[in-house]
Formats: C-alpha cells, structure tokens, sequence
C-alpha cells in the first residue's frame, strides 16, 4: 500500500513546470489536429509526437507531469478495453503460437541488432544488446547503469526505434491496404455517465491493484483489463466520448515526443546511425516472422504487424486503438515482449556482455 500511496502523493508544480506541460499540450495538440486535418494514419498520435519531438529536439524543455501520464494511460486502457468484444475473447486460442513466434523473433531481434552495432559500430557487447532489447525502456536503464554501459547512445537507439514506428506504422498499413487511411469513430456509442463512472471507478482500481504487485504498465493494463471485463460481460455500454479517446492519442504522442527533451542534439547525432541501422536490422528480423505467422494462421495480417512491432507497448496500443487492431491480440504480445525482455535480457547481459569485474574496473 505504501507504494500506491507513494504513487498518488501530489506535489504542486512549479510556475516553470506549469508553463513547460502546458506547451507540451499545446504543441502535441496542434501537431495532432495539423495531421488528423490532413487525413494522414494515425494522425492525432503520430501528429502529436513528431510536433513534440522536432521542438524538443530544437531545445523547448517539454514534458508531461506524472499525473497527467497516468490520466493519459487509464484514459488509453479505457479506450482499448471499451472495443472487446466476446468475438475478440474467442480468438484467444491463436495466441500460444504467435506468442511463442514472438518470443523467438525478440531474441533473434536482440542479437540480430547486438551484431549489427558491435560488428558496424564497435559498440561493446553489453551496450549493443541493451539497445537491440525491444520494449522495457526502465529495465533497460536500470541495466545499463548497472552495468556501465552506453546510456546516452542506449536511450537514442531504443528512442528512434519507438519514434519511427510510431510514425511509420500507420503510414505503411495505409499504402498496404491492410488499415484505413484515416481512423474512422471507434465507436457507436458514448457510455451513460453512470456507466461511465463505473469504468473509471473500476479501471483506476484495478489499474492500483497492479501496481500494488508490480506489474508491468500498470496504469494501462489495469484499466484495460477492467473496461474489458465490463464490455464483454455486457454490463457496460459504449465508451468514452470521441473527445476523450482524442486527448488520450495526443496525450501518448506528447509524451513519447517529449523523450527527445533530455537529449543533446550532439549526443542525438552521434548514435543517429546506429540507430538507424539497428532499427533496420529489427525490423528485417520482425518481418521474417510476421510472414511467418500470416502464411500459417488466420490471424489478420494488420494485426500481427502491430503485434510483432519492436516497439513500446503504450505507442504500439495506441495505434491499435486508432487504426481499429484487435486489441486483445496486440495487447497479449507486447506484455508477452514486456516479460520476455525483462526476465530474459539479464541473463544475456549476465552471459554475453562484459563481466562485471570489467565494468569495475
């Protein structure tokens, strides 16, 4: 309990810190509206974040305060969770092995990547594959300080790899054929209020659950499972209004945008290249097994591009959420990515990176 009453103490911001979110908000929504305006795929997350990005990166000190993500990500959780469906549910039984595909293709991503910047860029062994790990940005870190690793070229490398699925994702699905062009209404309907108390009442309680526990992107996660229990159960109906699920997508982009802020342009295009061709490298692999899983299940394919996407879970949601992607399918994957990656890249770090007497040393 200590944690979640850690989690919810509440500190009033700073005049500057007032000022800097509220130009975040501003930029990422303009950002957001210039691409939705412009019918582009994922306009309002893709918008919000290349905005917030290409000023962050100019040196506008952007951020979004602790409170306002985890609004952002229940109100996300909600969105996604109000699209299931007992259809959805049923398909579940796809899942062990695309979910075992996925684990086989996030190892052979890392030390594809790993490869790529020891052999290409000289990187050291223990940076390379840190930064080739998908997902787990926290963990990562953690790893890398302890470790004595590369954090500055680590964080560009994982960072890229995000920003340009972000972008590219829907732009790609679009030229594809495989997803439309433009989001159209995620849903028919806006929830009662009082339906729609029930769903921030239980989604914030589950979401606090989770991260009593520890449990990975908690604040997303909780919510989703909770929306998603009331709408297929039928004891909801209808969402949030189309407002709502708006701010949330600019909210997202705002955010992953915004993690150009504590970057140094110089440090940014120092590690530009690696990062490009480790991001290539992962996404060679990546495509290997979502034609893998396309020619040998009934899974659209749409749905396991974005599943199998080396990217982080709350982007890689999000765009599930705008351009109408299974949730359930894209959601399983990525906390199966999530828990592989965390559980695993240790022990590759621990084997294959430098021992720890060199990193003393």
């Amino acid at each position: 309990m200590k944690q979640i009453a850690a989690s919810l103490t509440f500190e009033w911001p700073s005049r500057a810190e007032i000022l800097s979110t509220v130009e975040t908000l501003v930029i990422g929504t303009a950002g957001g509206l210039a691409f939705l305006v412009a019918g582009l795929p994922g306009g309002l997350i893709s918008g919000s974040m290349i905005a917030v990005g290409i000023a962050a990166i100019a040196g506008r000190k952007l951020t979004l305060p602790p409170i306002l993500t985890q609004t952002v990500l229940v109100l996300l959780g909600i969105s996604l969770g109000s699209v299931v469906s007992r259809h959805l549910i049923q398909q579940v039984s796809a899942y062990p092995l695309t979910i075992g595909l996925l684990a086989l293709a996030t190892f052979c991503s890392t030390f594809g990547s790993s490869y790529y910047l020891q052999r290409i860029h000289g990187w050291d062994r223990t940076s390379a594959f840190l930064a080739g790990s998908p997902g787990a940005l926290s963990q990562i870190t953690i790893l890398a300080v302890e470790r004595g690793a590369d954090l500055p070229g680590i964080a560009v490398v994982q960072t890229m790899r995000v920003i340009i699925l972000t972008a590219a994702l829907p732009l790609v699905l679009a030229v594809a054929g495989v997803a439309p062009s433009a989001a159209p209404s995620l849903t028919t309907a806006t929830a009662s209020p009082l339906d729609l108390l029930a769903l921030v009442a239980a989604s914030v309680a589950a979401a606090l659950l989770l991260r009593l526990i520890k449990f990975p992107a908690s604040w997303m996660f909780g919510a989703m499972i909770a929306s998603s229990v009331l709408h297929g159960a039928d004891w909801v109906e209808g969402g949030l209004p189309n407002w709502v699920r708006g701010v949330a997508l600019i909210g997202i982009g705002a955010l992953i945008g915004s993690r150009f802020a504590r970057m140094r342009i110089k440090t940014l295009a120092g590690h530009i290249n690696a990062a490009l061709g480790s991001f290539a490298v992962a996404i060679a692999v990546s495509a290997i097994f979502v034609g893998i899983v396309a020619l040998t299940t009934q899974v659209k394919f749409s749905d396991v591009v974005v599943a199998f996407a080396p990217g982080a879970m709350d982007a890689m949601l999000a765009l599930a959420l705008t351009l109408h992607i299974d949730p359930i399918f894209v959601g399983a994957h990525h906390l199966s990515r999530f828990v592989f990656v965390t559980i695993a890249t240790p022990g590759i770090v621990h084997l294959f990176g430098r021992t720890q007497d060199d990193v003393d040393d």
